[in-house]
């Protein structure tokens, strides 16, 4: 059995860009300067002091690669490491901490923290991407706090936290993708309004924020032991819960509230690309690179 980490686009650069131009460039190379598609006039530098990747475009006279306009561009992270950290962060179903990154593709903690956050970036939904559910669709809500529920009994005499819990709300299609975010605001109603499609079915726990945010909504009461009825339940979320909780407590120990957002597009990118519906780490690996196409991320800003 030969590891799928012997692939040739994880120890060649050239076979690195011949991967990632596949799937960005499925048609062929396009000139991100002008515009140019047409093959005939755009070719490849071979020189032997020509980096890997390098095209010249015939209409406009410039050159460029494949990074441009991706997670990719600005960065002298070779490509063949870009990959190899793609399908680890794929491959780790509770993520993969910078210091074992760093580890594993060799180089400093600041360009393996660098890396993973554009990589994260990356994994986040389009801005075009709408609202969660529809039509006959069934869609979870429930939140999670990132340290003791404000809910959770105290014991007597026991100072209240100043702080208020940071909270994630999460909403899942049936079958379909979730969607986190940070609540820093704990307003539940307006992230419901933003992002579930106003004919969703919505199932949710016994919560007071929920009520008569949408026409169709069913509701289990956990207080009184009530799990589920039916097909109303909120188990799928808890199940994601668990596993974000367990990537937080035992693999990257805290998340500033600051990144929060990108650790939570990790989560629910692996948690839309499982395996349960037929993708293998190595396809999972794909789907990432193929969303990459306008998703530049200036080394600033991933900092």
């Amino acid at each position: 059995m030969t590891s799928y980490l012997n692939a040739p686009h994880f120890t060649d650069e050239q076979a690195a860009y011949d991967y990632v131009e596949g799937y960005l460039w499925p048609h062929g190379p396009v000139c991100p300067h002008c515009g140019n598609c047409d093959p005939t006039r755009i070719r490849r530098l071979m020189g032997k002091a020509t980096r890997a990747g390098l095209r010249k475009c015939n209409e406009c006279r410039k050159q460029f690669t494949v990074k441009i306009g991706t997670i990719f561009e600005d960065s002298h992270v070779s490509m063949t490491v870009w990959l190899q950290a793609i399908y680890l962060m794929c491959a780790s179903k509770k993520g993969i901490s910078t210091r074992q990154l760093q580890r594993m593709i060799g180089g400093s903690m600041k360009t393996a923290w660098f890396v993973g956050h554009r990589i994260r970036h990356a994994m986040a939904p389009a801005a075009d991407a709408g609202p969660i559910g529809g039509a006959g669709k069934s869609v979870e809500a429930d939140e999670t706090y990132l340290s003791k529920s404000p809910k959770t009994r105290k014991a007597p005499g026991t100072k209240l936290n100043a702080k208020p819990a940071p909270m994630v709300f999460s909403l899942v299609e049936r079958g379909g993708n979730i969607r986190s975010m940070y609540l820093d605001d704990k307003n539940v109603r307006n992230a419901l309004f933003e992002h579930l499609h106003d004919d969703s079915r919505l199932l949710t726990d016994g919560s007071q924020a929920y009520r008569f945010q949408v026409r169709k909504h069913e509701s289990v009461d956990h207080s009184k032991y009530e799990w589920a009825r039916g097909d109303v339940h909120t188990n799928t979320l808890e199940n994601f819960f668990s596993i974000f909780k367990r990537g937080l407590v035992g693999v990257y120990q805290h998340m500033d509230k600051k990144h929060l957002g990108r650790y939570l597009a990790e989560f629910d990118f692996r948690h839309n690309t499982r395996v349960k519906l037929g993708i293998n780490d190595a396809q999972r690996a794909a789907i990432a690179v193929r969303g990459f196409k306008g998703k530049r991320l200036t080394y600033k800003t991933a900092h």
